[in-house]
């Protein structure tokens, strides 16, 4: 598939018209549903796929963000054969009690994954958790970039934005 073709293939599939409240608390009357591209396995692969060049050297491990980045990150790791961790919002309150599930991350470099970011909001918070924790992070990956601040607010943290596509990308291709 190439990358105008995929792009068609989100926006055909994924794309809703209408009044939405995004995260960050912001309306939009455009909206990615991103469970629907991420519940189809054929588009998910193609999405990891062109994700791989995306991913920066010397990543040791994907971090999956809760929920929507988690089937992406797992399709990466496929895709790369490097490890997966999956990131709460907030540790689990009983059994192990871990932000981060799969395993250790102190110590290691890990790359963000993340669905749609709007403002980097849920990336920042994360992030924090993750620093807090040991990990190296100064990259995140995503499949839509709404375009709406988040690639600045994450570069004032010291997290570089790897988009696959941004809004203006999938405006061409609609």
């Amino acid at each position: 598939m190439t990358r105008s073709e995929l792009a068609a293939a989100i926006v055909r599939i994924s794309e809703l018209r209408g009044a939405f409240k995004l995260r960050s608390g912001a309306t939009a009357d455009r909206y990615f549903d991103k469970y629907r591209f991420e519940a189809n396995p054929n588009l998910l692969r193609e999405i990891a796929q062109a994700l791989v060049p995306l991913v920066p050297p010397g990543t040791e491990l994907f971090a999956g963000l809760e929920l929507g980045g988690v089937p992406i990150a797992t399709m990466l790791g496929q895709e790369t054969g490097l490890p997966v961790r999956f990131v709460r919002k907030k540790a689990k309150e009983y059994g192990t009690a871990l932000l981060a599930e799969g395993g250790p991350i102190d110590g290691a470099r890990l790359c963000i994954v993340e669905d749609v970011v709007t403002s980097g909001g849920q990336i920042l918070l994360s992030t924090a958790d993750l620093r807090g924790l040991g990990a190296k992070v100064e990259t995140a990956l995503c499949v839509i970039d709404r375009q709406s601040g988040g690639a600045e607010a994450l570069a004032a943290d010291g997290i570089e934005l790897r988009a696959l596509f941004s809004a203006s990308d999938l405006d061409a291709a609609s």
